[in-house]
């Protein structure tokens, strides 16, 4: 990054605001998190300043150095150099969110492209075309279930990531939508079917369901589940992890009335913050109550094939009454990264990425749970995400993983204090045979510290 020398600059620009200083601009971030200054000496010329940065990002440890083994979600996945390559092209890598009508042809054809594959994978009729990420998506979809049957009550099940929670409720605040959480069952882990009986009601908008669910374990209820939502009249929102549509069966197929997921394992990368990928698809007669934008083909005057942006529910294009949403940015290349990686994949490439997940997924839970002192907590059948019981400390066995080189599972007691002796561990394809071997390897010499 070049050094712009912009003192007085930066001086018009408070006078200007009327601020006083910098920092005003900062006031609502909690002062706890707040870095007021790097340490670094004073008087390091550009070079030293740079260098000393090099040494202190040198620190961080790569998954490709350190194998990380951490559930909740965000796993490290292939992404092949076609789609790099592709993605990096000028005029799609400076197409910033194009909600302009006037974005060109052949963005337009990669986004109609993306929801029909949404479409496809997830069993629903339409798809738009993504949005900020799954936890948006799952906001999202509680204000639509609210517009579409007008009743206040959302449901959802205790075990979803606090993150989701956090963005659900920000979501839901001032639109009179309560949000009622049912527990698991201890055993399986999954949905307590008893407890959504007695909580679905007349003022019930919708029920939020993960299939596999947070503790990375399918639902194999879930026509069940159908048939309880609906009775009062109740939608049905399903959250996915969509590298396991490949070997399970849609959403669509089971009842669901939005499926909604996170898309960043869809060739994006794994990063702190933009890169993730909101999957937004419903049935075909909620379509007016989507919202994000509807990618359309058409034809031109001289009768030729062409795309066209067809609806966009922004409030910054219709009246504000009639927004169905005011999300303003969805990283369309995040989206157009989707539809490459998709496309490279084919159905049967994505058939092979999801069971590679799951048998790596199975094989790793037995290894591990054949260690004196680890075993499986949930009874269900899980995909490439599993929860394990330690007999020793999860913190202490995680700081024992990093000084041998492993990352290993989520800690789950601090919002699950229930769980508090358990650890969230994530694989997939990217796991070699040597990485399961070094973390079971290492779990071994921990558990006789």
């Amino acid at each position: 990054m070049n050094f712009i020398p912009n003192s007085a600059i930066k001086n018009n620009m408070l006078k200007e605001t009327g601020l006083k200083d910098i920092e005003e601009l900062f006031l609502d971030i909690p002062k706890q998190i707040q870095i007021k200054k790097l340490n670094l000496q004073k008087g390091l010329s550009q070079q030293e300043t740079e260098q000393k940065l090099r040494e202190i990002s040198n620190k961080n440890r790569p998954t490709n150095n350190m194998p990380s083994f951490l559930g909740g979600g965000i796993k490290p996945h292939y992404i092949p150099p076609a789609v790099k390559s592709i993605i990096s092209r000028a005029e799609f890598y400076t197409a910033y969110t194009p909600y302009q009508p006037e974005a060109s042809q052949g963005f337009l054809q990669a986004m109609f492209e993306y929801q029909s594959i949404i479409a496809e994978i997830t069993g629903m009729d339409i798809s738009n075309a993504s949005l900020y990420d799954g936890a948006t998506a799952l906001g999202e979809a509680s204000l639509m279930c609210s517009r579409i049957n007008q009743k206040k009550t959302f449901v959802i099940p205790q075990n979803i990531s606090w993150e989701k929670k956090s963005v659900l409720k920000n979501y839901t605040k001032g639109s009179g939508i309560r949000i009622k959480e049912i527990s698991y069952d201890d055993e399986t882990g999954k949905i307590n079917l008893e407890e959504l009986k007695q909580s679905v009601d007349n003022d019930t908008t919708g029920v939020y369901v993960e299939n596999p669910n947070f503790f990375g374990v399918f639902e194999d209820g879930v026509e069940e589940i159908s048939e309880i939502v609906k009775d009062p009249g109740s939608l049905f929102v399903v959250g996915v992890d969509p590298v396991s549509l490949g070997i399970v069966k849609s959403p669509g197929e089971y009842g669901a009335d939005i499926v909604i997921g996170e898309g960043r394992s869809f060739g994006n990368t794994m990063d702190f913050g933009g890169s993730s990928l909101g999957i937004f698809a419903c049935r075909n007669e909620f379509l007016r109550q989507m919202p994000g934008r509807i990618i359309g083909m058409t034809k031109d005057l001289d009768g030729r094939r062409a795309f066209c942006m067809t609806l966009q529910t922004r409030e910054q294009h219709i009246r504000r009454g009639k927004a169905t949403s005011n999300i303003c940015t969805n990283e369309g290349l995040c989206a157009l990264t989707a539809v490459v990686y998709l496309a490279w994949l084919g159905g049967n490439g994505l058939e092979e990425l999801s069971r590679v997940n799951f048998e790596r997924g199975q094989k790793l839970v037995k290894l591990i749970s054949s260690i004196d002192g680890f075993e499986k907590r949930f009874m269900g059948i899980h995909f490439n995400e599993f929860v394990i019981k330690s007999k020793t400390d999860t913190n202490k066995v995680n700081k024992e993983l990093l000084k041998k080189d492993v990352q290993g599972g989520l800690s789950l007691g601090r919002w699950y204090p229930e769980l508090r002796d358990c650890m969230l561990f994530g694989v997939s394809e990217m796991h070699t045979d040597k990485d399961i071997e070094k973390l079971v390897s290492a779990l071994e010499e921990v558990s006789h510290v």
